[in-house]
């Protein structure tokens, strides 16, 4: 195994993270410091030192407005780490993506280790959306939702998406609870459904919400909420720390 996929693998980073630490000398193969590329086995002994540029890991919700880019930002487009520059000293970068046109939350962090966490879909995270459509909305529409809906997989491949859980919140509004997480998702489901996406806003991150915090806002997620939101990733908890 590859020494970085096993870093993350024991929740010490991410693979990129795990990277930089062997870039910086502080991670160690049998008493040996680590280069990229190395590879380990269950016998050896890996250590990583304390890196003098460590940081405590933080956790922020961000409700990312309509327009701001989640990642590989183009020129001219607003990426969402400038967006939030002003508000925080951390170096920070969002799990998960949340297309251009859509708002809402957005877990902001400087802890590579939840990514994987956060994002398999194996791991049955709950993310909560209030989507709005151009239609109204079809007889049977939440059933036929929620039991999964043909779509294809960007590389021409089609699947059905997982069982999910939809409530009508109008004839042109509903509200969505995903376990999963493909590219454009909601609105391929819609799609394929002949609907159209007027506007998908994500409200809620497994116990996260997004709750009164405003438009390009930013609040640290902390106490309880932090507690229970890394003990459902079956990370550390915090205050025992």
């Amino acid at each position: 195994m590859r020494i970085n996929k096993y870093l993350a693998d024991k929740q010490y980073s991410s693979r990129r993270q795990a990277d930089e630490l062997i870039k910086e000398g502080i991670v160690f193969i049998n008493g040996r410091v680590a280069v990229l590329g190395d590879q380990v086995s269950e016998t050896d002994v890996v250590e990583v030192k304390k890196s003098k540029n460590a940081r405590p890991p933080v956790y922020f919700a961000y409700n990312k407005p309509v327009g701001v880019v989640t990642h590989s930002a183009q020129k001219g487009e607003i990426d969402i780490k400038e967006a939030i520059r002003h508000q925080t000293k951390e170096t920070l970068f969002p799990i998960g993506r949340l297309d251009k046109d859509s708002h809402g939350l957005i877990i902001m962090t400087n802890d590579g280790r939840i990514t994987g966490k956060l994002l398999d879909p194996d791991e049955y995270h709950e993310k909560e959306y209030i989507v709005q459509t151009k239609e109204k909305l079809i007889y049977n529409f939440d059933q036929l939702m929620e039991r999964g809906v043909m779509i294809e997989d960007g590389n021409g491949k089609r699947f059905k998406t997982k069982p999910c859980v939809v409530r009508l919140l109008s004839d042109k509004k509903f509200s969505i609870i995903l376990t999963e997480g493909k590219k454009h998702q909601i609105r391929r489901m819609c799609e394929a459904l002949k609907m159209h996406v007027t506007d998908l806003k994500r409200v809620r991150v497994m116990n996260i919400e997004l709750g009164y915090l405003e438009p390009g806002g930013l609040k640290k997620i902390k106490g309880e909420e932090l507690v229970e939101f890394l003990e459902d990733l079956g990370m550390e908890n915090p205050l025992n720390s």
